[in-house]
């Protein structure tokens, strides 16, 4: 373990908190967009997107000590974005309005399944989560001034 380990695992965590944010403000941008993607000739609605995250796999250091039989003491090695998914399972949202270009014979029109309470709640946890990774982000920066000042 280096003295930047503890760095380089809060900088990979706001770098994808980051991310999420980012995909709820695009989820809020696109909330009434009944036009994001054509398929079989007639246009789909926007699909709320979600970031998937994953703990980042051992560098050569974990491979090498678990090879050798020692413990990496069960410190972690920061998170990933696996992929930004789209969300398949909530079905998209019919209102009643038979003047919109979009709306069927009947007068339905198919809105995103974007929910904005459900935004905000993301939105949320992805800003303390990032808030709270810039404290141990600053705190690791300050041990290792406080250790460069030792040597004064």
């Amino acid at each position: 373990m280096t003295i930047f380990h503890s760095m380089n695992t809060t900088s990979s965590a706001l770098t994808a908190q980051r991310l999420r944010m980012d995909v709820v403000s695009s989820n809020m941008a696109n909330m009434d967009s009944t036009r994001a993607r054509q398929v079989n000739g007639e246009w789909q609605p926007y699909r709320r997107k979600a970031v998937v995250l994953q703990p980042k796999q051992g560098g050569f250091a974990s491979y090498l000590n678990k090879a050798m039989g020692q413990q990496s003491g069960g410190t972690g090695n920061g998170v990933k974005v696996t992929k930004i998914a789209e969300d398949d399972l909530t079905p998209f949202k019919m209102m009643y309005d038979p003047t919109h270009p979009d709306a069927n014979g009947e007068g339905y029109v198919q809105m995103p399944n974007v929910d904005p309470l459900r935004e905000m709640v993301d939105l949320m946890s992805a800003t303390r989560s990032y808030e709270a990774n810039v404290t141990v982000f600053n705190a690791s920066k300050s041990m290792m001034m406080k250790a460069l000042e030792i040597g004064k």
